[in-house]
């Protein structure tokens, strides 16, 4: 007599494999809302309708890069003492299950992509080309390793006012930058602080970094994304854009973010999921939306108001 397939097995499998997409990573897909915020496009339907179609496609390209990296790292996620517990390292998914979803987001967003316009699908691809040399190579390298993670938030960044067709702003550009090094600096200190005499075993570049070179390329960061902020909102052609210089109070939640980032990096032992301590951590929320609302009413509210 023949037996049906128990119903928790395919849920068990459909969990695993979302869970391996890390959904909760595309927080970082966001930027690619900037080029439509800042170039004062938020109100035509057909350019948000295509910022939230190069969220997707971004977000699928990610998930297929997350595959990518789980089935390289493998046998070094199974020593870890997370990454062990994700799905593919603890045996609830299978090397072919991961493989066949990673060929078809990574197809697929490619495709998507094209359609949109050429070039936000040459951007994709060079999302996906570094992000594989990454992968397999060039993760490795010191320093290297978390310049081309910083340069996946700027492709993003970029990606987003390509996809509507306006101008990436230089300053959006280097915003992007120093903010994203930062956060990599960090996301490598806070790998070296938990993993400690094993920190090299599970990932080889950790071997070149120690935590005052570290401290040291994060306060550089630091200082350069407070500056080339506020050099932007105080830029002529951000005021001849908005209509004053009123962007130029939406600095202190900029450097609150920063400040708090690095209190809890040296402080509290976190960031080593940033897209999770973004997402949960409350002061860091209640700063970003209070950012998001105060650069929307300098960008689309009245321009008579202030004094200069």
């Amino acid at each position: 007599m023949s037996h049906a397939l128990s119903p928790a097995v395919p849920s068990r499998l459909t969990w695993a494999l979302a869970k391996s997409l890390r959904p909760h990573q595309w927080i970082k897909n966001t930027l690619v809302f900037g080029g439509l915020i800042f170039s004062q496009s938020l109100f035509d339907v057909m350019s948000v309708l295509l910022s939230i179609q190069a969220f997707l496609l971004f977000s699928f390209a990610a998930s297929a890069v997350y595959l990518l990296n789980d089935l390289n790292d493998l046998e070094e996620d199974r020593r870890h003492p997370k990454k062990r517990l994700r799905p593919l390292a603890s045996g609830l998914i299978s090397p072919a299950t991961v493989t066949a979803a990673m060929l078809f987001l990574g197809a697929g967003s490619l495709i998507g992509a094209f359609l949109i316009n050429a070039g936000f699908g040459i951007i994709l691809t060079l999302y996906l080309a570094m992000n594989v040399g990454y992968s397999l190579k060039l993760k490795h390298v010191v320093i290297l390793d978390v310049m081309i993670i910083a340069l996946g938030f700027v492709l993003r960044a970029v990606a987003g006012a390509v996809a509507i067709q306006v101008e990436p702003s230089p300053w959006m550009v280097l915003c992007t930058l120093t903010l994203a090094l930062l956060v990599g600096f960090g996301k490598r200190r806070n790998e070296l602080v938990v993993l400690k005499d094993d920190a090299a075993s599970h990932r080889a570049c950790l071997e070149g970094y120690t935590t005052h070179f570290l401290d040291l390329m994060m306060t550089v960061s630091a200082g350069a994304a407070v500056v080339t902020y506020a050099l932007y909102t105080m830029a002529d052609e951000t005021a001849a854009r908005f209509g004053s210089h009123a962007l130029v109070l939406t600095t202190p939640f900029v450097i609150y973010g920063i400040f708090r980032y690095l209190f809890l990096i040296h402080l509290k032992s976190e960031g080593g999921d940033p897209s999770k301590l973004f997402a949960t951590d409350r002061p860091t929320l209640i700063n970003g939306m209070l950012w998001l609302l105060a650069c929307a009413f300098c960008v689309y509210g009245p321009t008579d108001w202030m004094p200069w």
